[in-house]
């Protein structure tokens, strides 16, 4: 008899362990982690190609100092955040990620602006490849950023949503993912003036 309800038990309980919604709220948490690693290895592609691109430059335009030393230390900005998996359950460090990002995209955005002026520089094959390169390289932090946003919402609506809500409030206590967000200023196009 006591075999009988330990089995009537575990049948009767079964099918409330799966859908708690444990494996989904596992699964999406590792999807936000792994499109997380696609923004950063993005962003590093970008820190990786600057160098380059600064010195290509450096050599036709010494007298540009001030942007070069901007793009520079953007850079060097980006490259001194510590980053880990700890980074998307912090909005402030989050923020500040963007934040440097921004910078950084500010600072190239000016360097193109400056290249305009050498019209040698923007016939250098060395320079068009590397343009063409960062040029792609912003693409791909595009396409990772949507991705991270749309693994984001998944995530956040999984934990939020009943029954997984149960789950995520009284085993996991998981918190909202922050997606990332279009920097102040960014719905202003910038001004390019000769």
């Amino acid at each position: 008899m006591r075999h009988f309800v330990l089995f009537l038990a575990v049948a009767l309980l079964a099918p409330a362990f799966t859908g708690c919604g444990y494996n989904t709220i596992q699964k999406n948490d590792e999807s936000v982690i792994a499109a997380w690693g696609d923004v950063e290895a993005s962003y590093q592609r970008r820190a990786d190609l600057i160098p380059n691109l600064v010195a290509t430059v450096k050599g036709y335009a010494a007298h540009e100092k001030d942007t070069l030393t901007a793009v520079t230390e953007a850079r060097a900005k980006v490259g001194q955040l510590n980053l880990g998996s700890d980074t998307l359950n912090n909005p402030e460090a989050m923020a500040n990620f963007q934040a440097a990002q921004g910078s950084m995209t500010s600072a190239l955005s000016k360097l193109m602006v400056v290249v305009e002026k050498y019209p040698d520089l923007k016939a250098n094959q060395n320079f068009r490849d590397l343009q063409h390169q960062l040029e792609g390289t912003e693409n791909r932090i595009n396409v990772a950023r949507v991705r991270y946003n749309d693994s984001v919402r998944i995530f956040n609506t999984s934990i939020r949503t009943f029954p997984n809500n149960l789950t995520n409030n009284f085993l996991l206590n998981l918190p909202r993912r922050e997606p990332f967000k279009a920097e102040e200023g960014a719905q202003k196009a910038p001004t390019v003036t000769f």
